[in-house]
């Protein structure tokens, strides 16, 4: 059927471009205005477009929120290639109806889109001054890959139904330092924010992903304030993957990890990074992540909560990895990704698997504990003992409980220092029976050598055993068990007060002997 009502013929005053652009609308087909000469139709170099590849604002906001029907048989819709639209488009507070895609496509001004209301909007590969669309509500997608935005965009409190796709974008900083404002925003399933550029802070305060959030091979850059990531509050249903991505042709981004061989872009961050009090449900991906901080930037996971942290990066040579008060079941890290002493800051940081990557040996461990506590505290020490230990690593648990104990050392005043000293030289702090039970065995044959000399009288002439110095000696050394021998021998002199020491050392080392045997027989 013929429309020949003329309800949906072009009104005057159109121009060419624009009554082509009516047209394909009506028709539901793409309007596509290239040349085919790849420089010339590039939307982001310095080719000028004229009029007969140009349509003003105002028509294209006619078309989306009041638009000409559709011909018979037809779905009316908005596909542009290669059209360049002038002055401001401002769809502030309309609902748009129709299917939106424009691509390779140039905006004059800027983009006003705050509260609008659209099914599905693909931008692909524009050329945008600046993107203003808080509280925008799409039913489905938002597509702004490859596209350019030049003075920032807007997403506060947005509601995005399915995907939000900023793949291989770049955006540059606003008047207030900003690229991406994202506060409040909602995604309901992805974002996908893959090689994406920023220059400026991208803030996503509050935000909400309904499946996984990706920033794989994306470089943030924001040398003008402290912070290149600000993601306070985030919440990602599944996993924040800040990792590497393939580059190809097409590029990996795609979500999969890319394939040996393939050459990869990691994802790089100059500035801080804050994801303080963030839910992530499945895992927090660093793998491979590079970091360059300035000495007062940090990368914040402040009360993090999230099943798993990979954390894979290159240590930052400086600024301060901080992990105080976060909350992981299994940590997994390599020795190279942590900074050095002072850098590291880890206080009531909660973690119950160790999944090292790679040579992790304990001594490294020691080192790692070490730089997150350059003033003495006992928590991280007995955290990572809790987890060798319920891992049945017993042994190196009480390696680090005796680290512990070294480094509260250096705190004490002289006196408490030197008898530490004396601990650690003689049993370990308990820490190593074995050491306890050789001192005995030393003390023993020692002391019953020298007994063998003493001058020991009875106490009852008649009613004593036999003289036996090995057997005194051992009746000294052991606490609680009687042999029935220092009951009834008379000592003076040097041997009464050799006797008050065996018996002072006897009750230390036999007690370090017997806490170190009770812990091996708890963990058979």
């Amino acid at each position: 059927m013929v429309d020949d009502t003329g309800i949906g013929d072009p009104p005057d005053g159109l121009t060419a471009a624009e009554i082509g652009m009516w047209q394909a609308f009506r028709n539901g087909s793409v309007y596509d205005l290239r040349s085919g000469d790849a420089a010339v139709d590039d939307p982001h170099g310095g080719y000028p477009w004229g009029p007969e590849r140009s349509v003003r604002a105002r028509i294209v906001c006619w078309l989306l929120l009041d638009g000409p029907p559709a011909l018979a048989g037809r779905v009316s819709s908005l596909k542009l290639a290669g059209v360049q639209i002038t002055d401001v488009l401002d769809l502030a507070g309309g609902t748009v109806v129709p299917y939106t895609e424009l691509k390779g496509c140039r905006f004059e001004k800027e983009v006003l889109l705050p509260e609008a209301r659209f099914t599905t909007l693909r931008l692909v590969d524009c050329s945008v001054p600046r993107l203003e669309a808080a509280r925008l509500h799409t039913e489905g997608d938002l597509h702004l890959p490859r596209c350019r935005l030049h003075n920032g965009m807007r997403l506060t409190d947005a509601h995005i139904g399915t995907d939000l796709l900023l793949n291989q974008a770049v955006v540059y900083r606003d008047r207030r330092g900003r690229s991406i404002m994202g506060d409040g925003m909602t995604v309901g399933q992805d974002l996908q924010a893959e090689m994406l550029e920023s220059h400026g802070e991208l803030s996503l305060r509050g935000a909400k992903v309904g499946v996984s959030l990706s920033l794989r091979g994306s470089r943030l850059a924001n040398p003008y304030s402290r912070r290149a990531l600000n993601a306070p509050q985030l919440t990602v249903e599944r996993t924040l993957y800040l990792t590497p991505a393939g580059v190809g042709n097409p590029p990996q981004t795609s979500g999969t990890t890319p394939a040996r061989g393939t050459r990869v872009q990691r994802f790089e961050c100059e500035g801080g990074i804050r994801l303080d009090d963030g839910r992530f449900g499945d895992a927090v991906d660093f793998g491979q992540a590079r970091f360059t901080l300035q000495n007062d930037q940090e990368v914040s996971l402040r009360r993090v909560q999230t099943p798993e942290l990979r954390f894979l990066s290159e240590a930052p040579r400086r600024g301060k990895i901080v992990l105080s008060g976060a909350r992981v079941v299994n940590l997994m890290d390599r020795a190279s990704s942590w900074p050095g002493p002072g850098n590291l800051q880890m206080g009531g940081f909660t973690y119950e698997n160790l999944i090292p990557q790679g040579s992790f040996p304990l001594s490294r461990r020691l080192a790692w504990v070490a730089a997150a506590t350059p003033e003495y505290n006992p928590e991280p020490y007995e955290k990572l003992a809790t987890v060798l230990r319920n891992g049945g690593e017993d042994a190196d648990a009480r390696e680090v409980l005796l680290a512990k104990q070294r480094r509260r050392r250096e705190t004490l005043p002289p006196a408490a220092k030197l008898w530490g000293y004396a601990q650690d030289w003689t049993v370990a702090y308990g820490y190593r029976p074995g050491r306890a039970a050789l001192w005995m065995a030393v003390l023993w044959a020692a002391s019953a050598i020298a007994f063998s000399r003493a001058d020991h009288p009875p106490l009852k002439p008649g009613e004593h055993p036999h003289w036996n110095p090995a057997l005194f000696a051992l009746d000294l050394l052991l606490p609680v068990i009687d042999l029935g021998q220092d009951n009834y021998w008379q000592l003076r002199g040097g041997w009464q007060w050799l006797s008050t020491v065996l018996i002072l050392l006897g009750w230390i080392l036999a007690t370090t002997v017997a806490a170190g045997a009770t812990r091996l027989l708890r963990r058979s």
